[in-house]
């Protein structure tokens, strides 16, 4: 049956479709050849535009006045955008930085930004190499099988960017689990329950953890992040409860959700196209090209959403002040327009200009520390492999925000 562009519109709004990377693929690409800013009406979501070509998702994200985070940051229910919206009129909402638009965003972003430089990622990556090899070690102790996402994949990126906070390894599960239950809300098996309450349940308990470490942390500071933003001071004054946890999910969750994402997705990449892991394997000098080739190829963050701010034209589409836009990652990385073969997994793309991580002022703040964990990883692991295939069918989450694969069973002989 043929796909009619509607039906593709409404599949961007499918948590099931990105699951399926063919019948997603297939949608996308009939937007961008026919429909590429289009009026999606799917039941149980409000309206909005899909932006699906590369240098359209670019036009948005440079104009941060002209389209706005707020009040509607990412694609959620209907019934979650009016629960959303009432509690950011009781000033209760999350307000991540992902929330944010300036100035309140640029102010916010910088109390993190030192920790996420260059100098501090130089001298973190000696501890990220010894994670690295760790948990390349454990696939070792796992016997020669083993699910690589719920067994190494979660588990690294997690501890890294968990000690960078400071929290103590006793809690790496809890947050594990809140992660999982966040960003797969529209999973049957990650989700906590199917009714809004349930789901807002998960944030209520990492505003609750994380409002005791605030307070640990103002009494007793110690050299870590978490100290960082518990004692952070925007015009003389602490941020105030509830943006303090905000900056701590986004630093939680995105901080290993995506990299986990990326690294599982890029190992189910190179099974796929062995004679690429038999390149990489030849030629190592390929890994940086690789690690951004696996970026795109997974692309973890789907969308973002923005908000216009007035009437205005995008390409040739009249879009009114106060509509909302999709702007759809992985259909901007597989532009025919921009990359090369697109659909082929190439771990020597160069130039590369994929927008996993943004563009402009909301440009990912730890994409330097995502390319150094996947690097070193893969760096780890590729020349310790002697053999390495699957040993059962992947399966991805299904999800409309962030997410990946959430089981890739492998069967592998390592060097010790």
């Amino acid at each position: 049956m043929t796909l009619t562009v509607d039906e593709a519109g409404r599949t961007v709004a499918d948590p099931g479709a990105y699951a399926d990377d063919a019948r997603l693929h297939e949608a996308l690409a009939l937007l961008r050849r026919e429909s590429p800013v289009h009026r999606v009406e799917r039941p149980g979501y409000n309206p909005f535009w899909a932006v699906t070509r590369h240098a359209d998702v670019m036009e948005v994200e440079r104009d941060h006045q002209l389209f706005l985070n707020a009040p509607r940051p990412m694609l959620t229910t209907a019934a979650f955008d009016a629960i959303n919206a009432e509690r950011a009129r009781q000033g209760s909402a999350l307000r991540t930085l992902v929330h944010m638009d300036d100035p309140d965003h640029r102010v916010v972003r910088a109390i993190g930004a030192d920790w996420f430089r260059p100098k501090a990622m130089r001298a973190l990556e000696p501890r990220v190499r010894e994670l690295a090899r760790r948990y390349v070690d454990r696939m070792v102790e796992l016997g020669g099988e083993c699910d690589f996402v719920q067994q190494v994949a979660v588990h690294f990126p997690l501890y890294v960017i968990l000690s960078l906070l400071g929290l103590p390894e006793s809690d790496f599960d809890r947050m594990l689990k809140l992660t999982q239950e966040l960003f797969g809300g529209a999973d049957d098996e990650m989700r906590r329950g199917e009714a809004p309450d349930e789901q807002i349940a998960t944030l209520l308990d990492f505003f609750a953890y994380f409002q005791r470490l605030t307070e640990a942390r103002r009494v007793d500071p110690t050299d870590d992040l978490a100290s960082a933003i518990a004692n952070a001071e925007v015009d003389g004054a602490p941020l105030n409860d509830l943006d303090t946890a905000s900056y701590y999910v986004i630093i939680a969750t995105a901080g290993h959700d995506t990299t986990s994402s990326t690294i599982s997705g890029g190992l189910l990449a190179l099974l796929e196209h062995p004679g690429e892991l038999a390149r990489l394997r030849a030629d190592p000098s390929l890994m940086p090209y690789a690690v951004d080739e696996m970026i795109r190829w997974v692309t973890p963050v789907k969308e973002f959403m923005r908000t216009a701010t007035e009437d205005c034209e995008l390409n040739g589409t009249a879009v009114r002040k106060g509509d909302a836009l999709l702007l759809s990652y992985p259909s901007a990385n597989r532009d025919e327009a921009v990359f090369d073969d697109p659909f082929r997994f190439d771990v020597g793309r160069d130039p590369n200009k994929h927008l996993a991580f943004g563009f402009g002022v909301h440009y990912c703040l730890g994409a330097a520390l995502a390319r150094i964990e996947v690097r070193a990883f893969f760096e780890e692991l590729i020349p310790r492999l002697e053999s390495i295939e699957a040993a059962g069918p992947a399966e991805s989450v299904a999800t409309t925000f962030v997410g990946g694969l959430k089981r890739l069973p492998v069967r592998y002989t390592l060097r010790t």
